[in-house]
């Protein structure tokens, strides 16, 4: 065969499925392009990565999750449990790579840790199962604070682990908790409409795409309302944000990078254990402290991992 007829070698193709945005998670996806790096994947170069964005609106999801799958992407990486469940109807035979932010086994999303199902495997980062502590922090970083917020996006099904996880929680801490669902930006200004109405003395955000994709117009409104809010994410805390309880998500997807490289290489994905974090941070901002008329306890201060001034 004379050489210039000789095949070329398939570049291998992401399909990136996301719940968030690429302006909100472009820390995430920086990590994950490491991640890949560091095997030997570089994107334009030797692989080639299809996005698609929800923008913390999950109606298309769907429809995202069967166009990647036709377009017979080799490996998937899913962003939120929207999206994992999207992908994982739409395909039992392409390697799915999942982040998460819950218990995928009590999710019912896969049946081990060890050995996961199929085609999935990937990493929970736990921020779903860290609303109580963050509770907690309420607390101790507004002691005086008898009612509290919680933010939720009532169409994510993940939700509702959120939701009685923090009923619980203000049940044992001897608060009120008051649900403040949102679903749009039109309701996200409703629910801080509602804070002022229900006397709530502090904000829960959950970790859901939807409030992630807008961190700072959340951050501006929980100022402007002069409510105190916690949320699950340091990049929440760094766009104006009070206080956030969570890992290190860029670390999680990065990760993700090395389990999707690890998977082009040959590795098959029941194979790969389900990983999750070990360290959480505590991020402060006492710029926004200030503008809120707090006093961040210094016991507080002293355990903080980060404080943004």
């Amino acid at each position: 065969m004379p050489f210039g007829a000789r095949a070329q070698p398939k570049t291998p193709v992401i399909g990136y499925l996301s719940t968030g945005s690429p302006s909100a998670f472009a820390s995430r996806l920086a990590a994950f392009r490491q991640g890949l790096g560091e095997l030997g994947f570089a994107e334009g170069q030797n692989l080639a990565i299809e996005y698609r964005w929800a923008g913390g609106e999950y109606d298309q999801m769907q429809t995202f999750a069967a166009d990647l799958v036709g377009r017979n992407v080799d490996v998937i990486l899913t962003s939120g449990p929207p999206a994992l469940r999207a992908a994982s109807a739409s395909t039992s035979t392409i390697p799915v790579v999942f982040v998460v932010g819950s218990d995928p086994v009590r999710d019912g999303l896969v049946s081990s840790m060890s050995r996961p199902d199929r085609n999935l495997t990937g990493i929970t980062f736990l921020a779903v199962d860290l609303t109580p502590k963050r509770l907690e922090l309420v607390a101790e970083l507004v002691p005086k604070t008898k009612i509290v917020g919680l933010l939720t996006n009532p169409t994510n099904a993940a939700e509702e682990r959120v939701v009685s996880d923090a009923h619980a929680a203000a049940r044992t801490a001897g608060l009120r908790l008051e649900v403040l669902p949102a679903s749009n930006d039109v309701e996200i200004d409703a629910a801080f409409a509602m804070v002022v109405q229900r006397q709530v003395g502090a904000l829960l955000v959950s970790p859901d795409s939807l409030f992630t994709s807008r961190t700072s117009r959340i951050a501006a409104l929980a100022i402007s309302h002069r409510t105190p809010t916690i949320f699950a994410f340091r990049e929440s805390v760094a766009a104006g944000g009070f206080a956030s309880y969570g890992p290190n998500v860029p670390r999680v997807y990065h990760d993700a990078g090395l389990y999707v490289g690890r998977i082009l290489k040959g590795d098959k994905p029941g194979d790969l254990p389900i990983l999750q974090p070990t360290l959480f941070e505590l991020v402060l901002n006492l710029k926004t402290a200030k503008a809120l008329g707090l006093n961040v306890p210094p016991t507080l201060l002293a355990r903080a991992d980060e404080v943004i001034e």
